[in-house]
């Protein structure tokens, strides 16, 4: 059996290391940029040494990933959990769902700034990682209108599901493109944002029900 220290067991501190590299990450990414942040600085914000970072992570790549990961199974759990939660119908829930999908992503600048500020372009991983995240969320929306009209054809399932990764596209475009010129810290630009958001969603959803 392994030693047991600060009342952790081996896998535990494994564990802890590996959440203050990414914590460390993610304040570096923020600050710095992807290019701009080497494994070194990660480890010496972390009090981690290389060797550790190593064990846990073969790559500044793999570390991000493991970043964008963490982030979006966060995301997941809380709208899945919101979505549970969901007693009205769907033009009393979209709004509130989305405010939700908004505020976990804005109200910590650096998550919005690691997630749609500088994942694209980054390697073929990376981009992999992006659009298992954009399919999910895709399926999330389809598993929503499945609730709110009953379930369809096979023919009409694929038709719904393309329509959801362009309506995810969309929206997340829309993000990367507030965040340009936002000031995070103002409320009013964050509800305005949900606002667009909300009017998009309805829009492509109209289109659908036709």
């Amino acid at each position: 059996m392994g030693r047991t220290i600060r009342g952790l067991d081996a896998g535990q501190r494994r564990a802890e290391r590996r959440e203050q590299l990414l914590d460390a990450a993610l304040k570096l990414f923020a600050d710095n940029g992807y290019l701009g942040t080497s494994i070194e600085q990660i480890c010496s914000t972390a009090y981690i040494g290389t060797k550790s970072f190593y064990e846990l992570f073969t790559s500044r790549e793999e570390c991000y990933l493991a970043l964008l990961r963490r982030t979006s199974e966060r995301l997941e759990a809380l709208m899945e959990g919101a979505a549970a939660q969901a007693t009205g119908n769907e033009r009393q829930e979209a709004p509130r769902l989305l405010a939700i999908f908004v505020h976990a992503l804005v109200d910590d600048p650096r998550i919005t700034k690691v997630t749609f500020g500088m994942a694209s372009g980054i390697s073929e991983s990376v981009e992999r990682q992006r659009r298992t995240n954009r399919r999910w969320a895709a399926g999330f929306l389809v598993q929503l209108w499945d609730r709110y009209d009953g379930p369809q054809p096979d023919e009409q399932r694929a038709n719904r599901h393309s329509v959801a990764i362009g309506l995810i596209g969309g929206m997340f475009d829309l993000v990367s493109d507030w965040l340009l010129d936002a000031d995070l810290s103002a409320p009013p630009q964050v509800e305005a944002l949900i606002d667009d958001l909300t009017t998009f969603y309805i829009t492509v959803r109209r289109g659908l029900a036709t």
